[in-house]
């Protein structure tokens, strides 16, 4: 059986962010959720009221609370790079000193696309219309940033195209650096299952810094 951890998770009121608060308080581990206006009622889940614009707040944060480890899930409507890359290697350099792991769940835009390994889905078209682009890129830059840091233990998770909320089926299929399709033929998971992916992969790293998952269906 797993020993019981205390995640942070940055960003913990969002989509993602809730899920993976949830899936980790059920599995047993503390919780701190990190976000402007936290709330839980879960006995694992400590609320946190942080500012992640705030760097000095965030390093402070993540030093007191003794946390084993850190999930970044941060995202801005519209879309604010410079805020996405300041936040996240402030992060990694708080984790750096600690020594504590670092989950960033991405985008999917830092994939490659099947079959052209060359091309990412971000410049991709096909998969990534014009206005979404900028999403697209601040993901990119995202894993960039984590890439180019001196601390080594990061793992970065890109969901696939469509993420939304839905069943928790806990089956899920695993890849490396490039886009996956469901025996469906969509490119897609849950929010619940991608928060079974990530907690899966804090208690039992699979060895890739980026890696990707999508829905498996009916085993």
């Amino acid at each position: 059986m797993t020993s019981a951890m205390t995640i942070a998770v940055l960003g913990a009121t969002g989509m993602a962010g809730s899920r993976i608060t949830a899936e980790a308080a059920a599995r047993g581990h503390r919780v701190l959720a990190l976000a402007r206006k936290p709330a839980s009622e879960h006995p694992a889940v400590t609320p946190v009221p942080l500012d992640a614009a705030d760097p000095d707040a965030v390093r402070r944060t993540l030093t007191d609370h003794g946390a084993d480890a850190v999930v970044v899930t941060l995202r801005t409507y519209p879309t604010d790079e410079d805020f996405l890359l300041a936040a996240t290697r402030t992060v990694l350099d708080t984790a750096a000193g600690l020594g504590i792991r670092v989950l960033v769940i991405g985008g999917a835009g830092a994939l490659r696309t099947p079959g052209t390994p060359g091309l990412l889905l971000a410049d991709n078209p096909a998969y990534v219309p014009a206005e979404l682009r900028p999403v697209a890129a601040a993901g990119v830059a995202q894993l960039h940033a984590c890439r180019t840091h001196a601390h080594s233990d990061w793992s970065y998770l890109s969901p696939p195209p469509l993420l939304e909320p839905g069943p928790r089926t806990a089956r899920y299929h695993r890849g490396t650096d490039t886009l996956l399709t469901a025996p469906d033929g969509r490119s897609w998971i849950s929010a619940e299952d991608l928060a079974v992916a990530a907690v899966d992969e804090l208690e039992r790293p699979g060895g890739e810094r980026h890696f990707t998952v999508v829905h498996a269906g009916q085993e």
